[in-house]
């Protein structure tokens, strides 16, 4: 990396400059369908063990009634709700995904944005998708850039640099200031692969963490803490030591691009994003030729080497909930069990089920061989059945990529889901609210609006 592009002072300008009018028709719907999405499955991620518990250790970190907690309703310190919220969102490994940059764009950024506008309070429906819109680049142009295998946790790290740079425009700091908010976030950057590779809950925490320090960043620095400036391309910045392999050319070129909203995959399925193609195929070779799961010989997923390394795990009877989202094999068996898989497949009873771990036993991950270390397709799903028959399925692109996007009612379907699943049910008339109040989004005078809409009083009453 020899040539420098000055990318902090290029991204500071991209997101100042980004107006509503500039977001096209098909922008706006982009945002509207993953802030929604995102909604539901923070909503949802209510019933995972370990949010009541991170809700009252944020209670007993401190004191303030400044944002809410998605489903629950409980105010908090906005960086403590930040907190809470990312990890509702990413908990189940049902919130969105840029591929490209395997970059989970809206936990950190939903999750800090709505915790950052309702204590500041007044932020409208529109400039509130604009900085939106506006962290999503930042957060998977970094991503994507990248040459290098995950070592640190993308998700977190991109999505709370690009977090910190939009709550800066909303707050309208000076640009002395973002920069100094920009290094602070930087130098509390954290989140390794490790705990990807073991399966544990501090996964989905790490997303979390890095929500609540884009805040406190924002804070320290309007309270004038001066931090380092040249973060991204520095000697010890991001393209040094997070992302050692990077073409920061590409990042110039794509903030002249489409917006990456734009570039966003759906989950159709609560498991990792690497899952999801062979999971399709499996579902469509099944619909196609009526076999069960005791016909099932044996299945390879033939898959880039990131897939394997993501979920090529074994299914196991001493695994974590957390362990079983990321197993290939778990949820193949899930799905030719159930039909589905769903938030509940990973409840205690069904994650030591017997026959289903027996059956997973058949379902594998194999190298393809693809050169690129950041590639999630193509995929080729390859079955035997007991009676010999052989079945062969190439994937190019995976359900609920731009390639092959849900519909409208399968998105709805899903958010609806999502509502019904949490921890307290919401309401239908409220889950309704909530669609129509996020398809008018740009019509809303305040974004704190959409939190009310998921609080108690609409769980227990449905009250609109």
């Amino acid at each position: 990396m020899s040539e420098r592009f000055n990318l902090v002072e290029l991204l500071h300008n991209h997101v100042q400059r980004l107006q509503f009018s500039d977001l096209d028709p098909h922008t706006v719907s982009s945002l509207k369908t993953f802030i929604l999405d995102s909604l539901g499955v923070g909503i949802c991620g209510s019933r995972v063990p370990f949010s009541a518990e991170l809700i009252a250790l944020n209670q007993q970190w401190g004191q303030g009634e400044e944002a809410q907690v998605l489903a629950t309703g409980e105010w908090l310190p906005a960086p403590a709700a930040a907190m809470v919220n990312a990890w509702q969102i990413h908990n189940q490994e049902f919130d969105c995904v840029h591929e490209p940059a395997v970059v989970h764009p809206m936990a950190v950024i939903l999750a800090a944005l709505l915790a950052f506008a309702q204590r500041q309070g007044n932020v409208d429906g529109k400039s509130f998708m604009t900085a939106i819109s506006a962290a999503v680049d930042v957060a998977t142009l970094l991503g994507a850039a990248s040459r290098a295998p995950l070592r640190f946790f993308r998700p977190a790290v991109c999505g709370a640099l690009g977090a910190t740079l939009a709550m800066a425009k909303l707050a309208d700091m000076s640009p002395e200031a973002t920069r100094n908010a920009f290094g602070i976030t930087y130098s509390q950057l954290s989140g390794t692969m490790q705990a990807h590779v073991e399966g544990t809950a501090m996964l989905a925490m790490q997303v979390a963490v890095n929500a609540r320090n884009a805040i406190q960043a924002i804070d320290m620095a309007r309270a004038g803490l001066t931090a380092p400036h040249d973060v991204l391309e520095g000697p010890f910045g991001f393209f040094k030591l997070i992302e050692a392999e990077a073409d920061l050319a590409a990042i110039v070129a794509g903030l002249n691009a489409s917006p990456q909203i734009n570039r966003v995959s759906h989950k159709p399925f609560p498991t990792g994003r690497a899952c999801h193609s062979g999971l399709d195929a499996l579902r469509t070779l099944q619909q196609q030729h009526g076999f069960s799961a005791d016909d099932i010989a044996s299945c390879e997923l033939l898959a880039p080497p990131l897939i394997l390394r993501l979920i090529g795990r074994p299914a196991t009877a001493a695994m974590s909930t957390s362990y079983a989202r990321l197993c290939f094999a778990y949820t193949a068996a899930t799905l030719m069990q159930e039909g589905d898989v769903s938030v509940s497949c990973y409840d205690p009873q069904q994650l030591n089920d017997p026959a289903r771990l027996a059956l997973a036993q058949r379902f594998v991950v194999v190298d393809d061989g693809n050169p690129d270390p950041n590639a999630m397709t193509p995929q080729t799903l390859k079955l035997r059945l007991t009676d010999q028959r052989e079945f062969e399925l190439f994937s190019p692109a995976t359900l609920g990529s731009p390639e092959r996007p849900l519909s409208r009612e399968q998105h709805l379907n899903k958010f609806r889901r999502c509502c019904a699943d949490a921890i307290q049910p919401l309401a239908k008339s409220a889950i309704e609210r909530l669609i129509t109040t996020t398809e008018s989004l740009e019509n809303l005078s305040d974004i704190a609006v959409l939190i009310g809409l998921t609080t108690p009083s609409q769980i227990s009453t449905g009250a609109v």
